[in-house]
């Protein structure tokens, strides 16, 4: 089985051949992949629940299937269970206010393998305080997340803003229906603007002027119309409509003021038909019922457009001004009607330029005034429907559904660009992390950052790469060996028995015992030098601090700082068989393993832990080469199976690398996507190095070589970490793309795994690996 396309085999030209540098941006933002059917997640109310937000996602996956029916939509619709609807034939429902029906939801939208998530958000319709289980739901979700933000708050409570803040970040794709909405969300919630799109609510496409026709289907014929349609409920301000009637019959008795709508599901569930019956009593007293009509259902969008043809002037006296977007004034523009409205933002948007009236809120006198001079002058009437029918069309929902799908394409993840294994990293990137005293842990960007200094984590993999790295001069890679084996030295703290960590950039300690993870990382180093350092005396230095740390580590009880030192020891051990304190480590070790796992695997968990942690798959590495090792069959056994079960939750539907993100920590029997490290990737692409010597299994070729597709693209976000001109990587992959720092840890990750997998390319067979293996082979051996 080739794993590489057709042409990215060596020998073709084609754009992989070409070195990417990691300062191109991701190849999103686009619709790049217009070959490919784009798969869809959408999340929402949804028909046949009674509501806007289910209205506008139903609309949607209509308007989807109609204009672009190459598209997969599958629907997750927001539940009430107590309204007990049938959604009919949709992918799943999520009972809004049941926590584990969203991890759910979201682990089988992961398995799906949908190419992004449309997340309709309104602060009511999820669950907890101010919809606050929307959170752990977005958390879970690895495709790219599409908000579609119905309510921006200008003034909002700090929950509210908490919450929209962290939408906003895992956010790939924003979609707002108002300018003004877009730069709230700038200035207010700091959105980063290159996410934003100002996507326009859709609306019908109906001809021109039909009111008279419409009337006379109404029973309305000779009567001026005027109209307020939706979900009624006290924030519309219909009483401020009502009391206008007096003024506008008194001069045009012609009049009849059509309110047509259900009452809200959730007022009537507080109140029930109170606030109805309090409007219809305030018409009485007022002596205008004979010219109000109540039609109260919840309309069929064919049935409500007919009504809504029939009418002369649309009224949106709202109360609220913050309003962003309604899609009944979108629906009352796009058909041709003169609009009076108080000025709530969706209304002064799209209302400029004399396409309606605005009037200031809660007045009715102003209504009157309103009504009354369009109703005094036809020709004014006219003029303002045709400049409203015109203005509609730039909302029709064929553009709407083309906009939706260019707002889901530019989400979606770009195709990776994989180089040739042959081409080997540059070292630019270590050296410029490194000075005198050994190599910095961080950097802002691509700069060094001094303020953190240097760790023994870092020094010891720096000393690693030197062991195997290729193209610098002796001299040069001896210089660099011996600065980071001194930090190793320097590390070590033989009063305590324990070697320190962090240092600052003054060479001063931080501390005088690093942890127990540093420590067994230190171990693994020097073993590692040890058998592979390319100069004999380095290699006796390291045998000689091995011998001296190792036993006095002996209490270690962290699960990964024992299989760091066992990793070590195994290296030893292949120079040295009857090392006795490497042998100590690894028996101790293994049984240490071998105890652990069996207290922690239940049947669908087969791993040594109740948490997923870092560097998971140096656990049953450890347990495959001390097994290799000892000649324990049984701990190879185990440290296959359990290997084989982390790089089974580590691989998407899709067949990418999802490393277990550092946002998992802590959570157990439980993972989440992100944070996505390049310490993850290594660690599975060098345990699957073992476990191929131990099986020849041309899974484990496969393996390896999904995680070294992270690097390049074949990630959740498409972006591209690793360059392969100066070595650099940068930190990771985050719900937004990439992580741009490139700390020590992120490019000794990537060095090393190139090591690695151009050793696995000298002894892979031909077969899974196909020609990116072979013309590795045919370079390296």
């Amino acid at each position: 089985m080739n794993l590489m396309p057709r042409d990215q085999e060596p020998g073709r030209k084609s754009g992989s051949d070409k070195v990417r540098s990691i300062f191109e941006g991701p190849a999103g933002g686009s619709d790049v992949q217009a070959d490919r059917p784009l798969h869809l997640a959408l999340v929402g109310n949804f028909a046949p629940r009674k509501c806007g937000i289910a209205t506008f996602t139903t609309d949607i996956h209509e308007k989807l299937a109609e204009f672009h029916p190459d598209m997969v939509v599958d629907v997750y619709a927001l539940d009430d269970p107590a309204q007990k609807l049938a959604y009919g034939d949709i992918a799943g429902t999520i009972a809004c206010n049941a926590p584990e029906d969203y991890a759910r939801a979201a682990r089988q939208i992961n398995e799906a393998g949908v190419d992004a998530v449309w997340v309709q958000h309104e602060y009511g319709i999820f669950g907890g305080k101010d919809g606050e289980m929307v959170l752990d739901f977005v958390d879970r979700l690895a495709a790219p997340l599409v908000l579609t933000l119905h309510t921006v708050l200008s003034d909002p409570s700090e929950r509210q803003r908490a919450i929209l803040r962290h939408l906003i970040s895992r956010a790939s794709r924003i979609m707002v229906m108002s300018h003004n909405s877009r730069d709230l969300l700038e200035r207010e919630y700091d959105a980063p603007a290159r996410i934003l799109e100002v996507i326009e609510h859709g609306a019908p496409d109906r001809p021109f002027g039909r009111q008279e026709e419409f009337k006379e289907q109404l029973g309305l014929d000779g009567r001026k119309v005027l109209m307020t349609f939706g979900l009624l409920s006290r924030g519309k301000g219909l009483e401020n409509a009502i009391r206008a009637l007096p003024a506008v019959v008194e001069r045009h008795p012609e009049v009849i003021y059509r309110i047509v709508g259900a009452t809200h599901p959730n007022l009537v569930a507080h109140e029930g038909e109170a606030y109805r019956e309090e409007l219809q009593a305030l018409a009485q007293e007022l002596g205008v019922s004979a010219h109000i009509s109540w039609d109260n259902r919840f309309l069929e969008t064919g049935e409500l457009l007919d009504q809504l043809e029939a009418c002369d002037i649309y009224l949106t006296p709202y109360h609220g001004l913050q309003q962003s977007t309604s899609g009944t004034l979108s629906y009352a523009v796009a058909l041709g009607k003169a609009v009076v409205s108080t000025p709530y933002v969706h209304a002064r948007e799209l209302l400029a330029d004399d396409i309606g009236r605005l009037i200031e809120p809660e007045s009715s006198e102003a209504i009157a005034e309103a009504v009354n001079a369009l109703l005094d002058c036809p020709a004014d009437l006219s003029a303002m429907q045709r400049r409203a029918w015109a203005r509609g069309r730039e909302m029709i929902w064929p553009r709407f559904a083309d906009a939706s799908r260019r707002l889901v394409a530019r989400a979606r993840a770009p195709e990776p660009a994989l180089p040739p294994i042959t081409a080997t990293p540059g070292l630019a990137a270590v050296l410029a992390m490194s000075d005198a005293t050994g190599m910095l842990q961080h950097s802002v960007g691509v700069v060094p950052d001094r303020r953190h200094g240097y760790c023994l984590d870092d020094n010891a993999r720096a000393l690693m790469l030197m062991n195997v790295a290729r193209g610098l001069p002796v001299a040069e890679r001896m210089k660099w060996s011996l600065v980071y084996a001194a930090f190793v030295q320097s590390a070590w703290n033989p009063d305590l028995a324990r070697f320190r960590n962090f240092m600052r950039f003054d060479r001063d300690w931080c501390e005088d015992e690093g942890s127990e993870d540093s420590n067994g990382r230190a171990i693994w180093a020097l073993g590692q030098t040890c058998e592979r350092a390319p100069d004999q005396s380095l290699s006796e230095w390291a045998l000689q601090l091995f011998e001296e740390a190792l036993p006095r580590l002996s209490t270690l009880e962290s699960p990964r700082a024992r299989a760091f030192a066992m990793l070590g020891a195994c290296a030893v051990l292949r120079r040295d068989p009857r090392n006795a304190a490497a042998l100590d480590c690894v028996q101790q070790g293994g049984d240490f393993l071998m105890r652990l796992l069996g207290h922690g695997r239940r049947p669908d968990w087969a791993w040594f832990e109740a948490v997923l942690g870092y560097d998971n798959p140096r656990l049953p590495q450890a347990l495959i080469e001390a097994g290799l090792a000892l000649g324990q069959e049984a701990w190879i056994g185990a440290g296959l199976e359990t290997l084989e079960w982390i790089c089974v939750q580590q691989v998407s539907t899709r067949g990418q690398f999802r490393p277990i993100g550092s946002e998992s920590f802590g959570k157990p029997h439980s993972y989440l996507p992100f944070d996505q490290q390049p310490l993850e990737a290594q660690a599975a692409i060098e345990a699957a190095c073992s476990a191929w010597t131990a099986t020849r299994g041309a899974f484990w070729v496969e393996h390896a070589l999904t995680a070294w597709r992270w690097f390049f693209g074949g990630n959740d976000r498409g972006v591209v970490l690793a360059d392969i001109a100066t070595g650099r990587c940068r930190d990771g992959v985050t719900p937004r793309g990439v992580n741009a720092n490139c700390g020590a840890e992120s490019i000794l990750a990537f060095q090393l795994s190139h090591y690695a997998l151009a050793e696995l390319a000298v002894s892979a067979p031909l077969g899974r690996g196909g020609g990116l293996l072979e013309s590795a082979r045919e370079r390296l051996v």
